[in-house]
Protein backbone atom coordinates (compact mmCIF):
# COMPACT_ATOMS: atom_id res chain seq x y z
CA UNK A 1 0.00 0.00 0.00
CA UNK A 2 1.02 3.73 -0.69
CA UNK A 3 0.71 6.75 1.43
CA UNK A 4 0.17 10.11 -0.12
CA UNK A 5 -0.07 13.90 1.30
CA UNK A 6 -2.33 15.52 1.17
CA UNK A 7 -2.93 19.41 2.40
CA UNK A 8 -6.09 21.16 2.28
CA UNK A 9 -4.84 24.59 1.87
CA UNK A 10 -5.84 27.50 3.45
CA UNK A 11 -8.64 28.64 0.83
CA UNK A 12 -9.81 24.80 1.42
CA UNK A 13 -9.75 25.45 4.65
CA UNK A 14 -11.82 28.90 4.82
CA UNK A 15 -14.36 27.97 2.44
CA UNK A 16 -15.90 25.05 4.26
CA UNK A 17 -14.60 22.32 1.66
CA UNK A 18 -12.22 20.06 3.97
CA UNK A 19 -14.74 17.49 4.59
CA UNK A 20 -15.95 17.42 0.73
CA UNK A 21 -12.00 16.90 -0.32
CA UNK A 22 -11.82 14.43 2.48
CA UNK A 23 -15.04 12.54 1.41
CA UNK A 24 -13.95 12.24 -2.30
CA UNK A 25 -10.69 10.17 -1.10
CA UNK A 26 -12.78 8.31 1.36
CA UNK A 27 -15.32 7.69 -1.14
CA UNK A 28 -12.70 6.11 -4.05
CA UNK A 29 -11.54 3.71 -1.02
CA UNK A 30 -8.46 5.84 0.14
CA UNK A 31 -7.73 5.26 4.17
CA UNK A 32 -6.90 8.39 6.17
CA UNK A 33 -4.17 7.23 8.45
CA UNK A 34 -2.99 10.57 9.52
CA UNK A 35 -4.72 13.55 10.15
CA UNK A 36 -4.05 17.29 11.27
CA UNK A 37 -4.98 20.60 11.48
CA UNK A 38 -1.64 22.78 11.63
CA UNK A 39 -0.65 26.68 10.99
CA UNK A 40 2.38 26.31 8.64
CA UNK A 41 5.56 28.68 9.45
CA UNK A 42 7.35 29.55 6.88
CA UNK A 43 10.11 27.76 7.35
CA UNK A 44 8.19 24.62 7.07
CA UNK A 45 6.80 26.13 4.21
CA UNK A 46 10.01 26.81 2.36
CA UNK A 47 11.21 23.03 3.19
CA UNK A 48 8.01 21.81 1.37
CA UNK A 49 8.05 24.08 -1.52
CA UNK A 50 11.60 23.68 -1.71
CA UNK A 51 11.69 22.09 -5.42
CA UNK A 52 10.32 24.98 -6.60
CA UNK A 53 12.73 27.93 -4.96
CA UNK A 54 14.59 30.36 -7.52
CA UNK A 55 10.82 30.25 -9.43
CA UNK A 56 9.17 33.66 -9.79
CA UNK A 57 6.19 32.12 -7.80
CA UNK A 58 8.27 30.54 -4.93
CA UNK A 59 7.78 33.71 -2.86
CA UNK A 60 4.09 33.62 -3.56
CA UNK A 61 3.71 29.39 -2.64
CA UNK A 62 5.30 30.28 1.02
CA UNK A 63 2.68 33.46 1.83
CA UNK A 64 0.27 31.62 0.24
CA UNK A 65 0.56 28.20 2.30
CA UNK A 66 1.20 30.20 5.72
CA UNK A 67 -1.56 32.70 5.36
CA UNK A 68 -4.02 30.30 7.39
CA UNK A 69 -4.52 26.94 8.58
CA UNK A 70 -4.22 24.12 6.54
CA UNK A 71 -5.57 20.62 7.57
CA UNK A 72 -2.52 17.27 6.70
CA UNK A 73 -3.92 14.62 5.83
CA UNK A 74 -2.29 10.69 5.01
CA UNK A 75 -4.08 9.02 2.59
CA UNK A 76 -3.21 5.25 2.11
CA UNK A 77 -3.85 2.34 -0.51
CA UNK A 78 -3.12 0.99 -3.39
CA UNK A 79 -1.82 3.57 -6.31
CA UNK A 80 -2.54 6.03 -3.90
CA UNK A 81 -0.37 8.97 -5.26
CA UNK A 82 -2.20 8.50 -8.99
CA UNK A 83 -5.85 8.33 -7.11
CA UNK A 84 -5.13 11.35 -5.28
CA UNK A 85 -3.38 12.61 -8.32
CA UNK A 86 -6.72 11.97 -10.55
CA UNK A 87 -9.09 13.43 -7.45
CA UNK A 88 -7.13 16.65 -7.69
CA UNK A 89 -7.13 17.49 -10.70
CA UNK A 90 -4.72 19.64 -12.96
CA UNK A 91 -2.73 22.08 -10.52
CA UNK A 92 -4.49 25.26 -13.04
CA UNK A 93 -7.98 24.72 -12.06
CA UNK A 94 -9.56 26.07 -15.84
CA UNK A 95 -7.44 23.21 -16.99
CA UNK A 96 -8.87 20.59 -14.33
CA UNK A 97 -11.10 18.52 -15.62
CA UNK A 98 -14.85 18.74 -14.17
CA UNK A 99 -15.51 16.22 -12.03
CA UNK A 100 -11.96 17.05 -10.03
CA UNK A 101 -11.33 19.00 -7.00
CA UNK A 102 -9.61 21.58 -8.66
CA UNK A 103 -12.02 21.64 -11.70
CA UNK A 104 -15.32 21.84 -9.30
CA UNK A 105 -13.97 24.42 -6.65
CA UNK A 106 -10.47 26.18 -7.98
CA UNK A 107 -10.46 30.00 -8.35
CA UNK A 108 -7.18 30.17 -10.10
CA UNK A 109 -3.28 28.67 -10.29
CA UNK A 110 -2.95 30.39 -6.86
CA UNK A 111 -6.08 29.17 -4.95
CA UNK A 112 -6.24 25.71 -5.94
CA UNK A 113 -7.87 24.41 -2.84
CA UNK A 114 -5.23 21.53 -1.86
CA UNK A 115 -1.65 19.98 -2.69
CA UNK A 116 -1.38 15.84 -3.23
CA UNK A 117 2.21 14.46 -3.69
CA UNK A 118 3.30 13.93 -7.23
CA UNK A 119 5.58 10.48 -7.37
CA UNK A 120 6.08 8.14 -4.31
CA UNK A 121 9.99 9.44 -3.48
CA UNK A 122 7.62 13.09 -2.45
CA UNK A 123 4.87 11.49 -0.84
CA UNK A 124 7.33 9.69 1.27
CA UNK A 125 9.48 12.86 2.11
CA UNK A 126 5.83 15.21 2.65
CA UNK A 127 4.67 12.97 4.74
CA UNK A 128 7.97 12.65 6.78
CA UNK A 129 7.71 16.22 6.51
CA UNK A 130 4.41 17.09 8.34
CA UNK A 131 4.12 13.30 10.68
CA UNK A 132 6.55 11.62 13.02
CA UNK A 133 5.72 7.60 12.59
CA UNK A 134 4.08 7.43 15.50
CA UNK A 135 1.29 10.05 13.70
CA UNK A 136 0.66 7.06 11.18
CA UNK A 137 -1.25 4.69 12.39
CA UNK A 138 -1.62 1.37 11.31
CA UNK A 139 -5.52 -0.38 11.38
CA UNK A 140 -7.54 -2.39 9.43
CA UNK A 141 -11.32 -1.26 7.95
CA UNK A 142 -14.03 -3.70 7.65
CA UNK A 143 -14.22 -2.22 4.13
CA UNK A 144 -10.68 -3.24 2.53
CA UNK A 145 -11.97 -6.42 1.98
CA UNK A 146 -14.51 -4.90 -0.58
CA UNK A 147 -12.07 -2.02 -2.10
CA UNK A 148 -8.49 -4.35 -2.04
Amino acid sequence: MENSLVLVKPDGVQRGLTGEIISRMERKGLKIVGMKMLQMDEALARRHYAIHEGKAFFDDLVSFIISGPIVAIVFQGKNAVEIVRQIVGATDPAKADAGTIRGDFGVDIGHNLVHGSDSLDNASNEVDLFFSREEILAYKRDLDRWVY
